[in-house]
Formats: structure tokens, C-alpha cells, sequence
């Protein structure tokens, strides 16, 4: 019987091929460099956002830990406000699918409703500060613009908070009749107007002097008043009412 050439055996093929790297899985790292248990022993400020990404996430892929998989997605997304803006829509990243996902943008809603309790829970507000911080996270990472409304009582209390107009990257028309509609439905005695600048500049524009001024009147004609405007960009966010622009 006819033989062919010598061949390497197939296990000498498997010894001589190269090991491919794996990173070591969080569960064999040392108890004291695991975030799970930096998280419980020091608190949430001394883990990194990757740290306590990773523990939202609870695992990364093969061959890639939670943390490594959070820097990707810190990465592909460009900072953490943008991941959070809108974690649905960051451009893919291994081992992070739709439940991962879910995770974040149901995280960041509890956060928002967090702010929202702590607000409605203050005595009355006393300063633009006192709502700046909800405002804030509310508006400012959005791509497209919204006009906003907290509505307040006699004793400047929150009744409520609701986005009344969405426009895209360059503005959103904010009708005043609708405004007043929505201070009647929520049987307001005052409001604080908000808005977010995608562009990340707070700066008030000429439009947005004319509508606040559109609006102060329309709302005056019915014993409401208007409280302040803030403006929500990068940054603290700008009182029209602080720069005496009301």
C-alpha cells in the first residue's frame, strides 16, 4: 500500500501552535481589586466609571472582562454623559446586547426619578440652584432640543414637570397657548421655563429672550407667573432670571 509524505501529528500541531491571551475573569482577580467588593467595602466614589459600569453590566464576553468591556463602551460612545444620554443608540460593542443596554437606560431613569423625589420634597424653592440639578439632568445630554415646564404652586412647590415641545438639532417651536394650557391642567400659580441647547452653549439667544418675553405676558394675563427661564448646555446651566433677562 502506497503511503503518502510524513505529516506532523495532530497533537504535535496543537503544542506548537500559539496560545492566544486571555485576560483573567474578575472572579479569580484578588478580593480587594474586584469593583464588586471595592463598591461595598469603599463606597461608589472610589470605583472609576468603567469600575461601576462594570458592575451594572455583572460580566463582560469571552476573553474580555466587565471592566474591558466598559472602557469599549465608554469609548465607542465618546464620555459618560453620551452613554447615558442615549445607551440604546451607542454603536455596538461585544458582549454588550440588549438586556446590558436595558440596564443602563432603566439605571438612568431611576436616576432622573431620584432627582425628580428629592425636588418635590424641598419646603418650596428658594433659588435657581434648587432646580437647576434636576433641570439639568433632565435635558442636558439630549442630541435634539425640548422645551420644559416645572410647574409650582403659591408656595413655589413642584406640582409637576413635562417636556411640551420637541424640536431637532436647531430649536424647537414652543407655541404660548399651549404653555398656558398646560399651567391650567396642572392648576399652576407659577412655572420655570427650560430649555437645553444641543450645542452645548447656554448662552441665551435672541430667540430665546423674545419667547420668554412672549411668554411672561401671555402667562401674566392669567395671574401666573414666570419664575425663570434656565438654559441647559455643557456646563452649570444659565437664569435668565440671574442675569435679569425676565
Amino acid at each position: 500500500m502506497k503511503h503518502g509524505p510524513d505529516r506532523p501529528s495532530a497533537v504535535r500541531d496543537a503544542s506548537m501552535a500559539p496560545v492566544a491571551f486571555r485576560p483573567q475573569p474578575i472572579r479569580q482577580w484578588a478580593s480587594h481589586d474586584r469593583p464588586r467588593e471595592r463598591l461595598l467595602t469603599h463606597g461608589a466614589a472610589a470605583l472609576s466609571d468603567a469600575e461601576l459600569l462594570a458592575v451594572l453590566l455583572g460580566n463582560g464576553s469571552v476573553g474580555c472582562d466587565a471592566v474591558a468591556t466598559s472602557r469599549a463602551l465608554l469609548s465607542s460612545a465618546g464620555s459618560l454623559g453620551k452613554l447615558l444620554a442615549d445607551p440604546g443608540h451607542v454603536a455596538p460593542v461585544a458582549g454588550v446586547g440588549p438586556v446590558k443596554r436595558a440596564r443602563l437606560m432603566a439605571t438612568l431613569e431611576l436616576a432622573r426619578r431620584a432627582l425628580g423625589e428629592g425636588l418635590v420634597d424641598l419646603p418650596r424653592l428658594e433659588s435657581p440652584r434648587d432646580s437647576a440639578q434636576y433641570l439639568r439632568a433632565k435635558l442636558c445630554h439630549l442630541p435634539y432640543e425640548v422645551f420644559a415646564c416645572l410647574f409650582l404652586d403659591t408656595r413655589h412647590r413642584v406640582l409637576a414637570y413635562e417636556q411640551l415641545f420637541r424640536g431637532t438639532i436647531d430649536g424647537a417651536s414652543v407655541y404660548p397657548r399651549e404653555v398656558v394650557r398646560a399651567c391650567l391642567r396642572h392648576h399652576a400659580s407659577a412655572v420655570i421655563l427650560a430649555h437645553n441647547h444641543p450645542s452645548g452653549v447656554a448662552e441665551p439667544s435672541r430667540a430665546d429672550r423674545d419667547i420668554t418675553r412672549t411668554l411672561v405676558d401671555a402667562l401674566g394675563l392669567m395671574e401666573i407667573r414666570v419664575l425663570d427661564h434656565m438654559i441647559i448646555g455643557q456646563g452649570e446651566p444659565v437664569s435668565m432670571a440671574e442675569r435679569g433677562l425676565l
